[in-house]
């Protein structure tokens, strides 16, 4: 245990001198048929996960029938890494954007699926109809429907020894991608795309819709959904107001540090430094680098939720909302994660008896970001949640307080209605 107790961040005694919220921003839970005392069990748990010392900064949203019950940030956003308090810490606010990683990858696939809606394009096209230069080494028969359930045959960037600013550099992770050899079974066989996939999405949705992908994201999603951030990295105008993402914990040892190398592309320890880069921070990386408040990530879900409407506004049709959380396949060992998960073409889904959304999540959907950013939506206990954190680590602790939030809000938001198998 001594090992997973180095790297760590100074815990305050008093958690509530670093926890903001505001009170008026949240409905109390027995009023959206909760237990009393459910709402402060669920942050007891986020509570937790902050002690571990891995977590810089914490951010929870949970909307529960539509009505925000729980909406607090816990830590800094700057300033209190692993190695003590500095002077001029920044608190971590609701209000600040977080980096979603992976879990941006289900926003740029609702980019692909509003072009869908529109008639731009067809789930089941072949990619290189629209991108001409994709059509080589076998992988010109690739539909976007296997692109974004990673069944593309593209799990990894075809480089030896990856530079990881390489990441920022849009046309030349194109050039590569589209002249890459697939992996073996193509367009049946399941290996999670960590950052891959999400560029040639960008890229379909740039070419048919004629604008930038920033513009779409803004024009589609963001206005709205009425929110201030939810942007690919952070406009310059603005810099600063990010929260710094910290590896902490111990460092990964053989074999975990293979594993996770090949389910993110880089060695783990150099995500988090990335993250915090002007280049990072000015790119458009649409399977890694949206920035996001946990309110405004959990309205994208509320919306998926209502069936694409927020707040009386339409977003999406509910034709599309459907097609987008349709299985793709039965749960399978990814060839990627070495895990069973089941995805259809944009999240990853629940699953029974226990998933990634707690337990007898079978019709949740959502997806997860670098390890411990998940955010989702079940329409069985009608709730849409976004948890963002700053933290990355693979200490032993880090899983189970993961884990213990995720059955919080499961436990403590029981099912208004049963479906699925």
């Amino acid at each position: 245990m001594a090992l997973s107790k180095r790297n760590l961040i100074d815990v305050p005694r008093d958690l509530d001198a670093v926890t903001h919220h505001d009170p008026a921003r949240e409905t109390r839970g027995t009023d959206v048929g909760l237990k009393a005392g459910a709402v402060d069990k669920i942050w007891n748990a986020v509570r937790a996960m902050y002690r571990t010392g891995l977590h810089p900064g914490i951010s929870l949203t949970v909307r529960r029938g539509g009505k925000v019950i729980l909406d607090r940030a816990i830590g800094h956003a700057r300033g209190h890494g692993p190695g003590g308090h500095h002077a001029g810490a920044a608190p971590l606010r609701t209000d600040t954007p977080i980096c979603l990683f992976s879990a941006s990858k289900a926003v740029s696939a609702m980019l692909a699926h509003k072009m869908i809606e529109q008639g731009r394009l067809r789930l089941d096209d072949r990619v290189a109809d629209y991108i001409p230069e994709y059509a080589v080494q076998g992988k010109g028969r690739t539909t976007l429907r296997e692109l974004l359930s990673h069944r593309a045959g593209i799990p990894s960037i075809p480089v030896r020894d990856i530079d990881p600013t390489m990441l920022t550099h849009w046309d030349t992770v194109i050039r590569l991608l589209c002249a890459a050899k697939p992996s073996g079974g193509l367009g049946q066989q399941q290996s999670y795309h960590a950052v891959t996939a999400g560029y040639i999405v960008g890229e379909l949705v740039r070419r048919v819709s004629g604008k930038d992908l920033p513009q779409v994201l803004r024009e589609e999603l963001a206005d709205p959904l009425g929110c201030t951030h939810f942007t690919y990295g952070i406009p310059e105008a603005v810099r600063g107001v990010e929260a710094l993402n910290y590896s902490t914990g111990p460092r990964l040892v053989f074999p975990l540090n293979l594993v996770a190398k090949r389910a993110l592309g880089l060695p783990f320890e150099e995500l988090a430094p990335l993250s915090n880069t002007e280049a990072f921070l000015s790119s458009v990386i649409p399977a890694a680098n949206l920035y996001s408040t946990a309110d405004e990530s959990c309205r994208f879900y509320e919306m998926l939720l209502r069936g694409g409407e927020f707040e009386g506004r339409r977003v999406f049709a509910p034709e599309t909302v459907a097609e987008a959380v349709r299985p793709v396949g039965k749960i399978t060992i990814d060839r990627t994660l070495l895990v069973p998960v089941r995805f259809s073409p944009a999240f990853v889904l629940g699953e029974n008896p226990f998933g990634l959304y707690g337990g007898h999540c079978i019709n949740a959907f959502g997806h997860l970001g670098f390890i411990n950013v998940v955010c989702w939506a079940d329409p069985d206990r009608d709730i849409s949640v976004a948890l963002l954190n700053t933290g990355k680590s693979m200490a032993p602790e880090s899983i189970p307080s993961l884990g213990r939030v995720l059955w919080a809000v499961a436990h403590y938001c029981p099912k208004v209605k049963t479906g699925g198998p």
